[in-house]
């Protein structure tokens, strides 16, 4: 999706294959190093399967982990980070390709132009507020990539139940559902997004899809 002459927002081709997978993450470990062992096992999933990963350009806690063990499974990094950022966040150098933006609009923008599709990592109020806007965007119909939320430990099951609520409560309506797929382990993810991108065709945006 991208702006044409008009402002408008057009929709980009659909790739043929998951090529580059957005990863939302914590600039922190957490109190259970499952969570960075489960960055390290997708960063290496995602090297394997020669699917770039795109993320949000820093050094830092999970960010650091699945970016490194990316780089060291020979596979390829972008990162995209705004300038104010780059030293709190400690600033990754060693990424295949690195974009130092003006602001976080533009670097939201342009980490979902340089993906086929979303993960969702534990992390902050910042990761939230990252998968909830994919969530939101794929719900108003205006992409059709695959999310996977990476429930790993537990960490997103209040997240998952608060989205229930909304649909009990009649907030997330008929026809107006949220799409994204739930795993627990790390080593189901890319798998899943290949799934669910090989299945895009088929089935409606607002329909949810639980694994």
């Amino acid at each position: 999706m991208r702006a044409n002459g008009n402002g408008k927002l057009t929709m980009r081709p659909r790739p043929e294959r998951v090529r580059n997978v957005c990863v939302y993450c914590g600039s922190g470990h957490g109190e259970s190093p499952i969570y960075a062992e489960a960055a390290r096992t997708l960063g290496r999933a995602l090297a394997a399967s020669d699917i770039g990963l795109v993320y949000g350009g820093g050094g830092l806690g999970l960010m650091g982990e699945v970016a490194r063990a990316t780089l060291e499974g020979g596979g390829k990094v972008t990162g995209i980070i705004p300038d104010f950022l780059s030293e709190r966040e400690q600033m990754l150098q060693d990424v295949t390709d690195l974009i130092v933006t003006a602001d976080m609009h533009e670097r939201k923008r342009l980490m979902f132009e340089h993906s086929d599709a979303f993960v969702a990592l534990p992390g902050g109020i910042g990761t939230l507020e990252e998968l909830v806007e994919q969530l939101t965007w794929a719900q108003l119909g205006q992409h059709t990539k695959p999310i996977v939320v990476a429930d790993i430990a537990g960490f997103w099951s209040p997240f998952l139940h608060l989205l229930e609520h909304m649909r009990s409560q009649a907030f997330i309506r008929p026809g107006l559902e949220v799409s994204y797929g739930i795993v627990s382990e790390a080593a189901d993810i890319v798998p899943r997004l290949q799934a669910m991108h090989a299945e895009a065709g088929e089935v409606q945006p607002a329909t949810l899809i639980k694994f």
